[in-house]
């Protein structure tokens, strides 16, 4: 796999964060009843950035949680024989919120749908909404995101890596291609 190019620096992706909490705000006619839920690994830190962007904006703190989805996927034996399993925690009654769900990078629309499998099975949100960082395209699902950070129209043989400082030690977002 070769580099191709920077898609977003820090900043960019900061504003894309500001923006979504923006239009997640007027969407939802402000935070009450709202909930972000990141999905391992990336959608977590991103989650975490978007609730503390709506405090600073509406001065109301919105849970988070965290939402392991790895038993949900339709490819898990492909993944691997041991895959690693990581925990979810979602610490608030999901019944009673209109939850976002937070991922970095929505391709196929796979990841998506193994998440609104797990999510529904802990409870019957008010509404699920997806925000996202890129949207690359190639759906093989039914799946739109509501908020996106960037839309990315790419190749089957380019890959979308987003960086974050917490998981990465920068924040970046960048194209590559597939040898």
């Amino acid at each position: 796999m070769h580099y191709k190019a920077q898609i977003l620096d820090a900043h960019e992706m900061k504003r894309a964060m500001t923006r979504i909490a923006h239009e997640i705000l007027e969407r939802n006619k402000g935070a009450t009843d709202l909930a972000l839920v990141g999905i391992h690994t990336r959608g977590i830190p991103l989650a975490e950035q978007l609730a503390q962007k709506i405090a600073e904006l509406e001065g109301i703190q919105v849970p988070t949680g965290k939402l392991d989805i790895t038993l949900y996927r339709d490819d898990l034996s492909e993944i691997s024989r041991q895959p690693i399993i990581r925990r979810t925690e979602i610490n608030f009654d999901i019944g009673t919120k209109k939850i976002v769900l937070l991922d970095d990078v929505l391709f196929t629309g796979r990841t998506i749908r193994a998440a609104l499998d797990a999510l529904t099975d802990l409870g019957r949100p008010k509404s699920i909404q997806l925000a996202v960082m890129v949207d690359r395209g190639h759906r093989e699902l039914p799946i739109r995101a509501d908020y996106v950070g960037k839309n990315l129209p790419t190749s089957k043989t380019e890959v979308v890596k987003v960086k974050l400082a917490e998981t990465d030690g920068e924040d970046v977002v960048e194209l590559w291609e597939l040898e």
